[in-house]
This record gives structure tokens, sequence and C-alpha cells, in this order.
């Protein structure tokens, strides 16, 4: 079998033209993979094409090499990659998931270069997908494709996953939800699962769950010159939400865990949209809608946290005389109209968020690691949300996360990684594939 110290020298450096054409080669399809339903569907087959190109020449399907690949489409044009290669040991297994082949859209009249062509400046690396996330869909496939090459003799089999459809998920069944759904994924249970959309080099061990809400406020239109005769569903709103948030944060304060996984903030319960109908400014409006989100740590649970907003608003609607106002005027029920002002509460699909096992195997191989490699060992969390992590672990993966990218650069304009980043992303994956040898 490989020792570590050979198979580290066997599996080498990321190759820095190879890596790039690839990369260039993803990069040109970013048009074509922008997420954003229904005007904006991906068509992830495009990306699938070009890891196809490097690793279908070392697969078993052409002969060319000991790769075995598995492309699963479960709608048209919206495939998902399975790449194995194989080790000795039954059962030993680890796998690099998560490398999506979807991106978020860019406006090219905001950026300051073409977000849909690979450009370089220096150790920049630019363009859509370059952090997040096509950029580790090139990482993973030269990993795999150096193994094929070079065919060390290993116990484990390394397996990479390479999905459709991360960005957004009004669509479902198309990515790694399926694969699961259908047990494509369940031998990755046997062994440290990776999963590669993070950023900054360090191990992410905590992210948020995130609850969409909507609150549609209805009062009663009248002239604002005559407010006494009015239900000021803007002023209701306000109202509401500052009670709704006053009783969030007792019921949900910070949790002692947060502290032991690094978070930067607690769990937080805030608008971010606000919209009316429309009117003149003399007019006080009938209705509008409040929206935001609840970003929870994973050491609440998200069922719990509905539960509790709807119950804070039943009771606003049954008590509504009781809440605070603004001024002489200022009221939220007509008693001679027989009119009260009223709340109504609505769900867009909630996600939980993960705390990762802090003593697992796949944590200690790639602490090790990142210390070695990156130089310095900093695991962090974040209430921003990783869709279907969370629900790999409820099913009984050791889930681990990491990512090269920069997380000043996720999901915004100018998007950009650093070749040297990725660099260091590949020797860590070469050191945790030795690691487990062991």
């Amino acid at each position: 079998m490989a020792t570590t110290t050979n198979l580290l020298q066997t599996l080498g450096n990321l190759e820095k033209d190879s890596f790039i054409s690839l990369l260039s080669n993803l990069i040109s399809e970013s048009r074509y993979v922008q997420n954003n339903p229904p005007e904006l569907i991906p068509e992830e087959d495009r990306v699938v094409k070009h890891v196809l190109n490097s690793l279908s020449p070392l697969s078993t399907t052409t002969g060319g090499g000991p790769l075995i690949i598995n492309h699963v489409t479960y709608f048209p044009g919206r495939g998902n990659l399975i790449v194995e290669y194989p080790g000795t040991v039954p059962g030993k297994i680890l796998s690099f998931v998560g490398c999506h082949m979807d991106v978020v859209t860019a406006n090219p009249n905001d950026w300051d270069f073409d977000p849909f062509s690979l450009s370089i400046d220096g150790d920049k690396l630019r363009g859509r997908g370059t952090t997040d996330c096509l950029g580790h869909v090139a990482l993973v496939t030269e990993l795999m494709k150096k193994l094929a090459e070079t065919k060390p003799n290993l116990k484990s089999t390394v397996v990479a996953v390479f999905i459709a459809n991360e960005e957004n998920s009004a669509i479902t069944g198309v990515g790694v939800d399926a694969l699961v759904q259908d047990g494509l994924l369940n031998k990755l249970k046997d062994g440290p699962l990776f999963w590669i959309d993070t950023a900054d080099k360090q191990p992410c061990v905590g992210t948020g769950g995130m609850i969409p809400w909507k609150l549609h406020v209805t009062g009663k239109l009248f002239h604002s010159g005559l407010a006494h005769k009015a239900i000021n569903p803007l002023e209701l709103a306000m109202d509401a939400v500052k009670e709704i948030q006053l009783k969030f944060y007792k019921d949900f304060p910070p949790h002692p865990q947060e502290q032991v996984y690094g978070f930067a903030t607690p769990s937080t319960m805030k608008p971010t949209q606000w919209s009316y109908p429309g009117g003149g400014i003399n007019q006080i409006p009938g209705e509008c809608t409040v929206s935001g989100d609840v970003r929870l740590t994973p050491f609440y649970n998200v069922k719990d946290v509905i539960k509790k907003l709807q119950e804070y608003v039943d009771d606003i609607n049954e008590n509504v005389q009781k809440l605070e106002t603004r001024g002489p005027v200022s009221k939220y029920v007509l008693s001679d109209e027989n009119l009260r002002g009223s709340l109504t509460l609505t769900f867009d699909e909630a996600m939980s968020g993960i705390a990762c096992d802090l003593n697992s195997r796949g944590f200690k191989v790639l602490c090790k690691a990142t210390e070695e490699i990156v130089g310095s060992l900093k695991p962090f969390s974040i209430t921003g949300s990783l869709p279907l992590i969370r629900e790999l672990k409820d099913e009984g993966f050791d889930v681990q996360s990491v990512g090269y990218g920069l997380m000043a650069t996720y999901h915004a304009q100018n998007e950009y990684c650093l070749f040297t980043d990725m660099a260091q992303g590949y020797r860590v994956f070469a050191s945790i594939i030795a690691q487990l040898e062991d």
C-alpha cells in the first residue's frame, strides 16, 4: 500500500496549466448555468461535458483507466456526476461532495470585467463561479484525474460527486436530494464526506438554518388627513414586528454552544423587505407586506421556531387592541365600525443549519491537513445557510465542510479566487487521502 510520504509525492501539486485550462472552459459556461427560475434554469450538463472530457479517457467506460463514472440525470440537461477511484478494502471510503455546477446570476453591466469568461490578474482567477463553485469543480476534477493517471494503490475508495441545482430550491428532485433519495450515495456513509462549497481555507464547522417569512398586514384605507378613521397597516406592521422580535429573542437567546463553534452571531429574526399596493402620499394604505428571515443556529429546531412565530402572530391578532400604538389617533381597532387590524403569517421553504461533529475522524484529518498546508487552523461558523448538508448529516453521513474560494467574493460582483488558495486546497485533499490510509 502507498505510504503517506509516497502518496503525497505521487499526487504532487495542482498542475496550474491543466487547472486553468479546465476552469476557463467551465467559466465560459457560467452564463448558461445561472440559477434563478423561472427566468434562468441552468444547464449543468454544459459543465458535465468538460469534466467528462478530462476524466472519461481515464475511465472504465473507455478502458483507459480505473475511474468509474456515473452520469445521473433527473431532468434533461441537468445532470449530476459521480466519479469513483476504487480502493482495495471494501467499505473503506471517503468522498468530496458539494461541488455544484450552477451559479448565482451576474449582470455584466455591474462588473469591472466579463463575468462569463475567465480572466487572470496575477494570482487572481476572475469570473462568475470561480469561488462558488466552478473553481471547486475544476479542483476536484484535477484531483481525480491525478489519481487515475498515477494509480496509487489505496485502501480507501475516493469518490467525487459533482451536483446540479444547489443555488436555488424552487425546483427539487434534480441534484443531491434526488441522489440521496435514490440511495446512490448510501455507501458514502462508511467514511467522512467533505462538502466542498465554503471559503477561506478553514473548516466551516457550523451553518445557520433559514426560515423565510412574510407578514401580510390588513388595516383600513383612508385619507391621511382623517387618520382617526383609518387603521394604518404600516404602523401596525412596525409595532407587530417589534413585538414578534422581542418574543423571539426571549425564547431563542444566544446558545452556549455558539461560542464552542465560533458563531459570529446568535440566531436572528428581522425584516428585510417591505411592499404595499401603492397610492398617494395623502392616503393611508389598506394593506402592506413585510418580509424577512430567521437565521437560526443549529442548536435550535426550525419547526419549533415556526410554531412559536405563528403563536406570536395569533396572540397579536387576538389582542391587537393592547398593542403599543403611535400617537393620540393611531389605533388598530375601530370599535364603531367593528373593524380590527389583522396579521397573516406565511413561510417559504425553510432549511436547517448544521453543527459538524468535532470528534469525528473526518474533522480531525481535515484539521491536521489544514494546519500543515495552510499554516494555521481557525475553524469558523456562520449563520449563512448551506442547503442540503443538514439532511445529509441527519441521514447518517459524517459531513465536514471546507472551501478554497474567498468569502469576500462569494455571490458578489467581480467574483474571483486565488490560484495559490486552490493549490493549497489540492494539497489538503491529498493529505486527507493519505491520512485516511493509516
